[in-house]
């Protein structure tokens, strides 16, 4: 078999897995053994119409496993009318046998690779098994085969049309939990590193400097008190679809909390350039996001800081961050979630982020043009 074939039969049924049965199913069950009925009344004229009328009535329960088992139902159907079609002579010419065509639809809708091949290869033999009793009219041959090509490739473009939204919906959400991922890293392991410094300098000091241990203690209060604070709000927004309106978004003007530093870590200062109230929520947004991890970054790793500088520059091209403190310089870092995550949100934003080392300590560098911001 060529590639394509092969990757054809070797191909899964399609995801989600179809409904055993609906409602639409008891109706067409219901509705066609009276139409096959009346129209073999009605017809005196069709050879054999009452042989092919308890033969149509008999297949007719083929339909309640036509997606369960489409290729089953069809082999079935179409195995039944080639026999009895050699049997009396001639193709059944009610008009009733096209519910046949609701199978032909469900193997290449809901069948795997070797349905759909084995399904095709059926319909094309019992299309043309009448060329070996009679020959019918170019015409008749021809329009056999549009309508079941086109039922066919109904079942195509169906079944494309659902795997296409299905990749969507997972799509979505892979970002949602990437989104939820850069939040909690953003927010609370901002929080949960502020309470692991405060641990460690109260316990450096608690000996000597009881005080000192007390005030440690108020501090980790504090930030656990923040962090749940920002823990129920994120609660909140996933699982009620007014919480983003009633929770403030951090911007620019937040930087400013940047600024309470830890006792005994470095001090930040923050400094403001250019027009900030043209900058949109969202960018002020991934700014904030960006300085607060990138000072977590400091606080964390920097050994011997003393300071982190946070600038924030808006002009004509678009917002400028930097960051940067005075600790050792690091030949090299293993990028963890927090320089992902911040490479992200600027990436999302049409800029771009970048972390590493300088003269006299590490710089976290962010750009986000005005090209990409949202309008």
């Amino acid at each position: 078999m060529t590639s394509p074939v092969r990757a054809l039969w070797r191909s899964p049924a399609p995801t989600p897995p179809p409904p055993r049965r609906v409602w639409r199913d008891w109706v067409l069950v219901g509705v066609l053994p009276p139409l096959v009925l009346l129209e073999a009344t009605l017809r005196p004229e069709v050879p054999w119409r009452w042989g092919w009328a308890i033969v149509l009535v008999a297949l007719v329960p083929t339909l309640l496993w036509r997606r369960t088992r489409p290729f089953t139902m069809l082999a079935v159907a179409f195995g039944v009318g080639t026999l009895v079609s050699v049997v009396v002579g001639g193709d059944p010419q009610l008009v009733t046998t096209a519910y046949f065509l609701v199978l032909v639809y469900s193997v290449l809708r809901w069948g795997n690779g070797r349905a759909m091949l084995g399904g095709a290869a059926l319909v094309l033999a019992g299309t043309l098994a009448p060329l070996l009793l009679e020959s019918p009219s170019p015409v008749d041959l021809v329009g056999g085969l549009a309508v079941v090509v086109t039922t066919g490739s109904l079942g195509l473009a169906f079944r494309w049309r659902a795997g296409a939204r299905a990749r969507e919906l997972e799509r979505m959400r892979l970002l949602e939990r990437e989104e939820l991922a850069r939040e909690l890293h953003d927010t609370v392991a901002h929080h949960v590193s502020a309470i692991a410094i405060q641990a460690q300098a109260g316990a450096a000091v608690a000996a000597q400097h009881p005080d000192a241990a007390t005030e440690a203690l108020r501090v980790i209060e504090g930030e656990a008190s923040r962090t749940l604070d920002e823990m129920r709000a994120m609660v909140r927004v996933l699982r009620r679809s007014d919480a983003p309106e009633l929770a403030p978004v951090p911007g620019l003007d937040d930087l400013g909390r940047l600024t309470s530093s830890p006792a005994g870590g470095p001090a930040v200062t923050v400094e403001l350039d250019g027009d900030t109230a043209s900058v949109p929520p969202a960018i002020g947004a991934a700014v904030f996001r960006i300085a607060q991890e990138a000072v977590t970054n400091s606080r964390r790793h920097a050994h011997g800081a003393t300071r982190v500088e946070v600038r924030v520059r808006v002009d004509g091209d678009g917002v400028r961050l930097d960051v940067r403190d005075d600790g050792e310089a690091v030949v090299s870092a293993r990028p963890g979630f927090g320089l992902t995550g911040m490479a992200e949100r600027a990436a999302l934003l049409g800029g771009r982020c970048e972390a590493g080392p300088c003269d006299g300590g590490w710089t976290v560098t962010a750009e986000l043009p005005r090209a990409g911001w949202p309008r």
